[in-house]
């Protein structure tokens, strides 16, 4: 696992209330103040990359998992494309299975956290490994200097948090393309994220029930749960209170957060799972069921399995013990992983099918 340096979280919120902006992104950073001006949208949800770690410095490794555009599979596609509505305009690059044959299958929406790039975060989480392995497309839309320095997702400004605007409204537009272009299961379509990526899952789930049947949430942030760039230092160091109204649809939600997380506080995990439990039709009374675990990498955690009455599952909650802000169970070609476990690609696909009506295969 990649070490990262603890965020003064309290210090960074206490400077940006006292108007103090550049120092308060000091403080976030790691950095020593600098004279230039501050963008006051940047929210970088991951401490700094090493000159050497740094997704800039080179292209991802390929590795035996086969996610690296170098060691595609014959007859699979990593494809870069671009689309476009009214709030704007991203990349994005899409996964094709060399299994793919015209037949419908599943969409998984993966999102990057701060600093990462489509393929570094391909390579980090192997969703690509397991699109071959099972069947499926997977899109990375990229986030790009120009929408925010720090290729963080805008999770925090209130005219990206509601549906057919902002950034949620451009996701939403490459999934209906990709729905146009190849044959996509109904009822199938994913998302899932790491940090400030994660963040926009929990936006997706609230902006575009409908469209999404489940998602995955790994050290995120609830949706509505900051509205500028004080609440957000406020909400990654102790949580946020959603200001949203939830959806009158339920959507499955898996999160995993570690326990030693300085960057967002693992507090923010329960919101999440509070969050998907406050949504669809008033009444029931869901169930939960506590389950302790070892990962193959000696990883301990505790998984919190919620059912509504009728028996579906609502929430998984996986807290990781003694792991930080990283993708667990990733590749550490990748930035931002823990390789220790327990594997959150191949679990939060498991729970995606399972919420679709159908197991994923071995």
């Amino acid at each position: 696992m990649k070490l990262f340096p603890k965020i003064d979280m309290k210090e960074a919120t206490r400077l940006t209330k006292l108007g103090k902006l550049e120092e308060a992104l000091a403080v976030l950073t790691g950095k020593a103040p600098a004279h230039a001006e501050v963008d006051p949208d940047v929210i970088d949800m991951t401490p700094p990359l090493t000159a050497s770690a740094a997704w800039t410095a080179a292209k991802p490794r390929p590795y035996r998992r086969g996610t690296g555009t170098d060691s595609l599979p014959d007859g699979a596609r990593f494809e870069t494309l671009t689309f476009a509505n009214a709030a704007g305009s991203r990349d994005y690059k899409l996964y094709v299975p060399s299994t793919y044959a015209g037949t419908p299958v599943p969409l998984v929406v993966m999102l990057h956290g701060c600093t990462q790039s489509p393929d570094d975060f391909a390579t980090g989480t192997g969703m690509n490994h397991l699109a071959e392995h099972h069947g499926f497309l997977v899109a990375y839309p990229t986030q790009p200097q120009s929408a925010n320095a720090n290729r963080c997702w805008n999770w925090f400004r209130p005219e990206d948090q509601a549906r057919d605007r902002g950034e949620p409204s451009i996701i939403a537009g490459i999934v209906r393309k990709i729905m146009a272009d190849y044959r996509v299961r109904p009822g199938e379509v994913f998302a899932a994220g790491l940090s400030a990526g994660g963040a926009e899952a929990a936006i997706l789930a609230m902006t575009y029930p409908d469209l999404f049947a489940a998602i995955g949430v790994h050290s995120g942030v609830a949706a509505g749960a900051a509205h500028d760039m004080a609440s957000a230092f406020t909400a990654m160091s102790q949580g946020g209170k959603s200001a949203l109204k939830p959806s009158d649809r339920t959507v499955p939600t898996i999160v995993f957060h570690g326990d030693a997380d300085h960057t967002v506080n693992r507090a923010n995990g329960n919101q999440v799972i509070a969050q998907c439990h406050a949504q669809g039709p008033a009444g029931h009374s869901p169930t939960s069921a506590l389950h302790e675990g070892v990962s193959a990498g000696g990883r301990t955690y505790t998984r919190t399995v919620t059912s509504d009455t009728h028996g579906r599952v609502l929430s998984e909650h996986w807290l990781i013990h003694g792991a930080g802000h990283a993708w667990a169970g990733g590749h550490s070609a990748g930035s931002y992983t823990d390789p220790k476990g327990p594997d959150a690609s191949q679990e939060m696909l498991r729970f995606f099918f399972e919420a679709a009506g159908r197991p994923a295969t071995p």
